[in-house]
């Protein structure tokens, strides 16, 4: 039997994949707030100076209230503070049986309206409350096309749930069991499934506009979950295989092309990082490519994702504490993923090519360890100082190979250092470049899709840092800047004249606190709203 295609006993038999049926739906709706049936009708309020104040969008609902709805979510505790939400029984005169305003934090000033980011927080916040429901009639404050979108793709992302029956509950075999595990789903997906519809109060059928945003909100959201889905899976049931064969089935559907190299490939065209990391598990390595092409592009980007399906740390194994949720140190690769079919659905005039270098960085007998020195695709050696530094050892592989092809624009996506979420917090990526100009670009990009990033810089000192007696250079330098340091190693496998950056997303990627806003515990999908508005700059000719 080939090596890594073992019985596992650890895999549960009745594993299903995620139900396409809990995706939720999104109408555009023309009618009033009062008249639309639903199971709630979601309000925007505000902070105001002297309580809470209601946000346009609300009016049919406040005349349903006699015109006194603000003054009993005052009485009711409501502030109108960013994500608060107050559920109330609605006024006779509405269909819905339940109103819930959320807040939106402080009121505007004069004329400039809610900016995109505080409608999906609100949307998303509204989403989450309304878990379990069949439809939601969202009349939040929406003028423009470009409100509607934002409402709609917060309401969709905070939709979010994971199919927790995937794994759970007997042997398939066990007939007792498995109908025992399929009445626990069905109750589960009944009590705390997505909000199965929402409906855009003040959207616009048949405007092309409104009609193109939602459509493209539906994509993107869409994708954004197939990532968070590949996220939450457990190491157990996602492998580098496993990975793989995900992206060859989507790019069957998707009319995309896909390579996937095996162990036995990666060692031919001697893939010495991918596999230094990859040859201490039992589940052997992935290199995979997915490409999605325009005939009419001008551009062409390419993306390299880490997939380290889980990090043990190899012979450098972690300490407890922080082994827990390494199964979504594939993040990057499966932001890469998404995003590529995510161009393809929105039929974007641009090349995009996605490199999803997946390994299993685990501790045994044949385990990369401190000291050895590995030979990278392309020849450079890198000696290895830490076998817990592996990201960056699997993505110069895939760097150094998306370069011969000669895009545009390299982007990298990964998990990548613990330093980062200390410089940054959990919220925030950090941005690196060998472009001033690109840095600033992706920055401005990634606060336009309303993801919260900062720009960081690679200072030529630390370069010393990564010197080798034995080899090229190291995987590790100087503690201090640890985040900056990874940057530095990575920017040597990227070839000259290509214009490159680099998105540490070790922070955002996995919200192990509480949900947020539109952000569910767990798997986030961080880096592919960013990387999608990034496509369509280039589909209009700007990389910046």
């Amino acid at each position: 039997m080939r090596r890594g295609a073992a019985y596992n006993p650890y895999r549960p038999t009745n594993y299903r994949k995620r139900d396409p049926t809990t995706v939720t739906a999104l109408t555009l709706s023309t009618s009033s707030a009062a008249a639309l049936r639903a199971d709630a009708v979601v309000v925007g309020v505000a902070k105001g100076a002297k309580g809470p104040v209601l946000a346009a969008g609300a009016e049919a609902v406040d005349k349903a209230f006699g015109g006194k709805l603000a003054a009993v979510l005052e009485t009711l505790g409501a502030t109108g503070a960013d994500g608060e939400v107050t559920k109330l029984p609605a006024a006779s005169g509405l269909k819905a049986p339940v109103v819930l305003a959320v807040g939106l934090g402080d009121v505007p000033a004069k004329d400039d309206g809610y900016d995109a980011e505080t409608l999906r927080r609100a949307a998303g916040a509204a989403s989450r409350a309304l878990s379990g429901s069949k439809k939601g009639a969202f009349a939040l404050p929406i003028e423009d096309v470009a409100a509607a979108a934002a409402v709609a793709e917060g309401a969709l992302l905070g939709a979010y749930t994971y199919d927790k029956s995937n794994g759970n509950g007997g042997s398939a075999k066990d007939g007792k069991n498995a109908k025992s595990a399929k009445n626990a789903a069905d109750a589960d997906k009944k009590n705390n499934g997505p909000l199965a519809e929402v409906a855009l109060v003040g959207g616009k059928p048949r405007d092309k506009a409104y009609k193109a945003a939602a459509e493209r909100a539906t994509a993107l959201v869409e994708e954004i979950n197939r990532a968070r889905d590949l996220i939450n899976t457990p190491s157990n049931l996602l492998n580098p295989a496993d990975f793989a064969a995900e992206a060859v089935a989507a790019a069957k559907e998707h009319g995309l092309k896909t390579e996937v190299l095996d162990e036995k490939a990666l060692k031919k065209g001697g893939y010495g990082g991918i596999l230094g990391v990859g040859q201490g598990s039992e589940a052997p390595p992935r290199l995979v490519r997915i490409a999605y092409t325009h005939p009419k592009a001008e551009k062409t980007l390419a993306l390299v994702g880490k997939g380290i399906t889980y990090d043990s740390g190899g012979i450098s194994l972690k300490p407890p504490g922080h082994n827990e949720t390494m199964k979504c140190d594939m993040s990057g690769a499966a932001a890469v993923f998404a995003t590529v079919v995510a161009a393809a659905r929105l039929g974007l005039r641009v090349n995009l090519t996605g490199w999803l270098a997946l390994a299993e960085n685990m501790p045994s007998g044949s385990a990369t360890r401190p000291g050895d020195v590995l030979s990278m695709y392309g020849g450079k050696t890198v000696e290895v100082l830490n076998t817990d530094a592996e990201g960056r050892l699997v993505l110069a592989d895939a760097i150094t190979r998306a370069g011969e092809e000669k895009p545009d624009a390299i982007v990298d996506v990964a998990t990548l250092t613990g330093a980062m979420v200390l410089a940054l917090g959990n919220r925030t990526f950090g941005i690196m470049t060998n472009d001033e100009a690109f840095r600033t670009s992706l920055h401005e990009i990634a606060e336009e899709a309303g993801e919260q990033s900062w720009p960081m810089p690679l200072p030529t000192h630390l370069r010393k840092g990564i010197d080798s007696p034995v080899a090229d250079l190291a995987n590790m330098g100087e503690r201090m800047g640890g985040g900056l340091v990874a940057g530095i190693f990575l920017k040597e496998f990227v070839a000259d004249g290509i214009t490159w950056g680099h998105l540490d997303i070790a922070g955002p990627a996995f919200n192990e606190a509480g949900p947020f806003g539109y952000t569910p515990k767990g798997g986030t999908g961080a880096a592919v709203r960013t990387l999608v508005r990034l496509a369509e700059r280039a589909a209009d000719g700007d990389l910046g």
